[in-house]
């Protein structure tokens, strides 16, 4: 099967192209800065060629910046319609799982690409996920470089991200459902219990600070929104265990 990446160089892309390949798949790595597929879903500059062939696409490309509606939701329309004419039988589009139910803007573009996917002209399938361990530890850190880690009340359920791809390649390959596969991580935390275990394994001293978030936002994270009850595809490794087996830190103040 020929499956095409788009996003295929970022944090979730690359392990999905890598469990595609191990599987004995034809991967397309398609990003602005690929080798090979160079494309451009702000402007489709590349598509027609990156795609030719394809059986499936997973859309695992990302952008938090102001600009996130045109890659996520334009270039959706763009990266659909490619599809469209080169024969794609499945499009999967990578989401956040309770992105429908947070009021931020970036979480409302997530939501849009949903839509954009569900009604387009592909078979479909969108897997939802909730935040990989990765990425907390990444906002930890980048927090604790000030020497606070602010802490919000509420709770995630984060999964590591080499056991989304898994269940993302899985998906691609198992044929269009037409509805929303939920992939979360095996166990719900607190945030504040989050950063704790992330301080105590990278041997920071960051001050942990308990933020209260008010309004729907606030709400939704105390109420559990980015969690999933029952996901169809749940991890084994919890955050613990993730940090745990990470490289040595090094010495920090």
């Amino acid at each position: 099967m020929r499956i095409a990446i788009a996003g295929g160089t970022g944090m979730l892309g690359r392990r999905v192209c890598a469990e595609l390949r191990e599987r004995g798949h034809d991967v397309r790595v398609l990003s602005r800065g690929a080798p090979a597929y160079r494309v451009d879903l702000t402007t489709g500059d590349g598509l027609e060629a990156a795609l030719d062939g394809c059986d499936v696409v997973v859309d695992a490309s990302n952008n938090n910046s102001r600009t996130a509606a045109a890659t996520l939701v334009e270039g959706t329309r763009r990266l659909l319609a490619a599809g469209q004419r080169a024969g794609v039988a499945h499009h999967v589009c990578v989401s956040i799982v309770g992105c429908d139910q947070v009021p931020i803007g970036y979480y409302r573009v997530k939501t849009e690409q949903e839509d954009v996917v569900a009604h387009g002209p592909l078979p479909w399938t969108i897997v939802r996920a909730t935040q990989f361990h990765e990425f907390v530890a990444v906002l930890f850190g980048a927090a604790a470089r000030y020497g606070v880690v602010p802490a919000p009340r509420g709770v995630l359920q984060p999964v590591a991200a080499a056991e989304a791809a898994r269940a993302v390649a899985g998906v691609a390959v198992a044929g269009p459902r037409r509805g929303r596969v939920e992939v979360a991580g095996p166990e719900v935390a607190g945030i504040l219990d989050l950063a704790m275990t992330w301080r105590r394994s990278a041997g920071r001293r960051a001050l942990l600070v308990p933020v209260p978030v008010p309004g729907r936002v606030g709400r939704a994270l105390r109420d559990g929104v980015l969690t999933s009850a029952h996901p169809d595809i749940q991890g084994s490794l919890t955050f613990a265990a993730w940090a745990k087996a990470q490289p040595e830190p090094e010495a920090h103040g």
